[in-house]
């Protein structure tokens, strides 16, 4: 199992390495690539286009302000696409965010929130658990990790009282 993570230029990668962190926590194998869909538009429909026969089976794409990458990837490869909106200087992310999620029909990215690389990396652990049984009991104990940890803190916080 291998994850794909593009990202559009270097100054995204504080946001990219979070994802890689959930993907290295569950055992997920990935590689990281600086791919630009405007600067190097070959590049990108090269990566997308060996996706599958290079063993990857989820493409996380990260990107801010016009953020095409996901969907210039997601035009050249049946492999899912996960966009992960980069907040930039300009409106806080929101441009990379709706660059992202208005895709044309028959091009589908997920979309996840704005710096959401935390749940970019869990929604690719979900979608690989669909053939790999064992990320599926990882996740269903990572969940069960979550609630258990919010039970504890709401009865810290809370006195014991139910």
């Amino acid at each position: 199992m291998k994850v794909g993570i593009v990202m559009g230029s270097k100054s995204d990668y504080g946001t990219v390495e979070k994802a890689e962190k959930i993907l290295k926590d569950f055992g997920v194998e990935y590689e990281t690539r600086i791919i630009s869909a405007h600067r190097t538009p070959r590049a990108a429909e090269r990566f997308a286009s060996g996706a599958e026969e290079n063993g990857i089976e989820v493409i996380i794409a990260a990107a801010g302000k016009a953020a095409h990458l996901g969907g210039v990837l997601a035009a050249f490869t049946p492999v899912p696409v996960i966009g992960l909106p980069v907040k930039s200087s300009t409106m806080d992310g929101l441009d990379s965010l709706l660059s992202i999620v208005q895709m044309p029909k028959g091009i589908p990215v997920a979309t996840v929130a704005i710096d959401g690389a935390e749940n970019a990396g869990l929604l690719a652990v979900q979608m690989l658990s669909i053939k790999y049984p064992e990320l599926r009991n990882k996740m269903k104990a990572y969940k069960a990790k979550m609630e258990e940890d919010i039970m504890a803190l709401d009865a810290e916080f809370n006195g014991g009282k139910q």
